[in-house]
C-alpha cells in the first residue's frame, strides 16, 4: 500500500511540474515544464487567432490619421516604486497618478507596471520584430483603463489594456539613467525579493510623448494566459544601451528553479490577417525610398553623360 501511494505521490509531483509554463530557454531534459510551443495546451488562449507579439512588416502597413500624439501624463513628476522577482521576469510597480491617454486610444488609461524582455549573453531578446530584425531587449509598460481596479477585471474587456513597447538598441555610450534599473534588478534576484527605487521617473528612460511615431494593432499578453485584451503601440524611437549593460542585464537575476534568468521573450505569433497600422503619414514612409531613387537615377545621367564625352 505504501508503494502505491509513494508512486501516486511521484505522479502527482510530476503532473503538477509538467503543468508549468516557462520559456525555451528553461526547457531542458533535466526541466519538465511546458516551452512556448505548448502554452496553448495549458491556456487555450495562447492559440487564439490574435496573439502578441509579432513581427512588423512596413511594406505592409497602413497610416491610420486617428493615431494622433500621444499625451503622457505624470511621466516627468518623481516617484518611488517597487520590484519583484515574480519568477519569470521582474515587474516595476507604477503609481496610478502616469496615465496614458490620445494616440488613438478609445479611454485614458492608468499605469500599472513596467517589465523587460531580454536574450542570453547580449543576443536578440525583443518579443516584437521589425521585417524580421529583432533586438536585444525590449521594454514593456503595462496600462489599464481607468475605470477598471485591476489588471484581472481589465483583461475582461477587448481593449482593456494598453501596452507600450520600446526597442532597446546598443549604442557606445552608457545609459545612465538606466543603471538604477539594471541595479534594481540585482537586489530581486531570487523569486520573490522585493526592493524600491525611490526618486524615479519615466522620463528619465523613455522620450517625450511628442516625439514618438509607432505602430498599432490588436494582441495579446505575451505570457500565459495569453489574454486578447490589449492594444499594442510598439515604438519607432529605440532606446540606448551599452554593450556592458546588457551584458549585465542577464546576470542580475534567476527564474523561481534558480536558473540564469536569460532569454524571456516569446516567438512571433501569426498576423492571421490582422493590419498593423502607423501613425506616419503614407508620403513619410516613402521619403527614404524615394531619396535612393532619386540618387540612383542622378547617377545614371551623370554616368551616361560621362560615357558620351
Amino acid at each position: 500500500m505504501k508503494s502505491i501511494l509513494s508512486l501516486s505521490s511521484v505522479l502527482l509531483v510530476l503532473e503538477l511540474c509538467s503543468g508549468e509554463w516557462c520559456y525555451q530557454s528553461q526547457v531542458s531534459c533535466n526541466d519538465t515544464c511546458r516551452g512556448p510551443s505548448e502554452w496553448k495546451n495549458l491556456f487555450p488562449n495562447c492559440g487564439g487567432q490574435r496573439q502578441s507579439p509579432i513581427n512588423i512588416v512596413t511594406s505592409r502597413v497602413k497610416h491610420d490619421p486617428k493615431l494622433t500624439r500621444f499625451i503622457f501624463e505624470g511621466h516627468e513628476k518623481v516617484f518611488s516604486m517597487s520590484v519583484e522577482n515574480h519568477g519569470h521576469s521582474a515587474h516595476f510597480t507604477l503609481p496610478q497618478s502616469v496615465r496614458l491617454r490620445g494616440g488613438g486610444l478609445p479611454a485614458t488609461y492608468k499605469a500599472v507596471q513596467f517589465h523587460l524582455h531580454w536574450g542570453e549573453n547580449g543576443s536578440q531578446g525583443s518579443e516584437h520584430s521589425v521585417d524580421g530584425e529583432r533586438y536585444p531587449m525590449e521594454l514593456h509598460i503595462v496600462h489599464i483603463k481607468e475605470k477598471y481596479g485591476s489588471l484581472g477585471e481589465a483583461l475582461n474587456d477587448s481593449r482593456g489594456v494598453a501596452a507600450l513597447a520600446f526597442f532597446f538598441e546598443v549604442t557606445s555610450g552608457e545609459n545612465e539613467h538606466l543603471d538604477r534599473v539594471i541595479q534594481a534588478l540585482g537586489r530581486v534576484r531570487y523569486e520573490g525579493n522585493s526592493s524600491e527605487i525611490e526618486d524615479f521617473r519615466l522620463t528619465d528612460i523613455i522620450p517625450r510623448a511628442s516625439k514618438l511615431n509607432y505602430y498599432r494593432y490588436s494582441g495579446s499578453l505575451t505570457t500565459p494566459g495569453c489574454d486578447q485584451a490589449v492594444v499594442w503601440t510598439v515604438f519607432q524611437q529605440t532606446l540606448p544601451i551599452s554593450e556592458n549593460q546588457l551584458m549585465s542585464v542577464d546576470k542580475q537575476l534567476l527564474f523561481g528553479t534558480e536558473k540564469p534568468m536569460t532569454g524571456i521573450f516569446r516567438p512571433v505569433q501569426n498576423l492571421n490577417g490582422r493590419v498593423v497600422y502607423t501613425s506616419m503619414p503614407a508620403h513619410s514612409l516613402c521619403v527614404l525610398p524615394n531619396l535612393i531613387t532619386l540618387f540612383l537615377s542622378l547617377f545614371c545621367v551623370f554616368g551616361q553623360q560621362r560615357c558620351f564625352h
